[in-house]
């Protein structure tokens, strides 16, 4: 049975991960803020980020998942979706 996850754990963890990975405060990670310039995001920083998110949370998001993505929110809640369907 597949493990489900509350949406404000599911927003912790990635929080936690994302200032760890990306050494930024957790308070710069705004729901409305842009994920790509609040965490000047590369394309090597993209590749990490699908590595995080797999070990975290158990799936493999490929490039085209992140296209319309452009704020935390969003992100929350792709992370969300795929962990919760």
């Amino acid at each position: 049975m597949p493990v489900v996850m509350e949406y404000t754990e599911i927003v912790s963890t990635v929080k936690d991960f994302l200032a760890d990975e990306f050494e930024v405060d957790s308070s710069v990670l705004l729901d409305d803020a842009n994920l790509i310039e609040t965490l000047e995001l590369d394309s090597l920083d993209f590749v990490d980020l699908v590595v995080i998110i797999e070990s975290n949370f158990g799936f493999k998001p490929t490039a085209e998942d992140f296209h319309g993505i452009s704020t935390f929110k969003q992100f929350y809640e792709f992370i969300d979706g795929r962990v919760n369907s």
